[in-house]
């Protein structure tokens, strides 16, 4: 007599309960989030900039990163970019220019540093750039969208939405500043405010979690943030 398979179990239910991405609307009646101000945001477009940039970024553990590129409004026109990496500390951003080959080598070996967890948003495209215009693949990246999403939430969380979600604020991005020329020799303090505060609210971020992943038993750092 052939044996009947036992019964299946059923799955047991996710843990992480499917949460909501905060839309334009609600952001949009919250308080504003405070900004990096301009005498904490330097320009580095020489090696010798770079340099001291280098040993200051040196001490953290964590960097907030982002890039900008030339925008491209012609169809099938390829961007040549990044034309500036941000890296952030929790006191000083930094806007670096890749226009000297000496500067754009010093970022490359940021990037290249293992040890030091960069984070930020929709960093996809961010580092194929960097490995096609530095040759160097960014290491110890970390996707807060990835985090937020084994997290619950099911669309792509954004600065904006994360702010919103970790410290109840609304990030301001300026649409003009982010369209525009990203390759101009002289940035506006327009630019750099916008491209400063992008990867400093990124470091935020990413210390929030850091801090709630520790609340909830598991050490700080990058696994446990991936982890969790």
């Amino acid at each position: 007599m052939t044996e009947s398979p036992p019964p299946q179990r059923p799955h047991p239910p996710s843990r992480t309960a499917h949460r909501s991405t905060p839309d334009k609307d609600q952001i949009a009646m919250l308080e504003p989030f405070e900004r990096l101000s301009s005498d904490r945001i330097a320009l580095v477009s020489t090696p010798e900039q770079a340099d001291k940039a280098c040993d200051a970024l040196a001490a953290a553990s964590a960097w907030g990163f982002d890039t900008e590129s030339k925008p491209t409004f012609v169809q099938g026109e390829e961007s040549d970019g990044p034309h500036i990496v941000q890296l952030a500390t929790l006191e000083t951003a930094w806007v670096f220019q890749l226009h000297d080959p000496g500067c754009r080598a010093r970022v490359a070996e940021l990037l290249a540093l293992r040890g030091v967890t960069k984070a930020g948003f929709g960093l996809g495209d961010d580092t194929k750039r960097i490995q096609h215009k530095l040759g160097v693949q960014p290491a110890d990246v970390l996707e807060l969208n990835t985090v937020f999403r084994q997290r619950g939430y099911r669309k792509d969380m954004g600065v904006k939405g994360a702010v919103a979600v970790l410290f109840n604020r609304r990030f301001i991005k300026s649409k003009k500043a982010a369209t525009s020329n990203w390759a101009n020799a002289r940035l506006t303090e327009a630019q750099l405010v916008y491209a400063a505060n992008d990867a400093w609210a990124a470091l935020r971020v990413f210390n929030a979690l850091e801090i709630s992943a520790t609340q909830q038993g598991a050490a700080p750092g990058h696994n446990h943030l991936l982890s969790k």
